[in-house]
């Protein structure tokens, strides 16, 4: 019993160290881009899915300044941008791996379909 509590004690220390964290950005934000200029910016309150074959998606909402952290079990996801009002039309990286025992940065660009 004691032996089976330990077990349980180093799953849950694992998982509470294991997720992503990162910023966000959306762009580009004009037709056309000048050098010197940025043609991306933060994207506020977005919200990112992350989908795992099987399970409900996770959600996590972007602060104004893009920047997200989310507590997520080891293992592959598709990452997805939740429906709203023209944020854009498809994100970068679609696809991520969470490791075991680490806080990995990510940083994802949204594509705003704006050429």
């Amino acid at each position: 019993m004691q032996r089976r509590l330990g077990v349980s004690v180093l799953i849950a220390v694992a998982l509470a160290l294991t997720g992503l964290h990162g910023v966000v950005t959306r762009g580009p934000t004009m037709p056309a881009c000048k050098v010197g200029t940025p043609c991306s910016e933060p994207a506020a309150g977005a919200v990112l899915l992350f989908d795992r074959a099987g399970r409900a998606a996770v959600r996590v909402r972007t602060d104004a300044r893009g920047r997200y952290a989310v507590r997520l079990a080891p293992g592959a996801y598709v990452v997805r941008v939740a429906p709203r009002p023209r944020i854009g039309f498809g994100i970068r990286p679609a696809e991520v791996r969470v490791l075991p025992g680490v806080w990995r940065r990510v940083d994802f660009a949204i594509d705003t379909g704006i050429r």
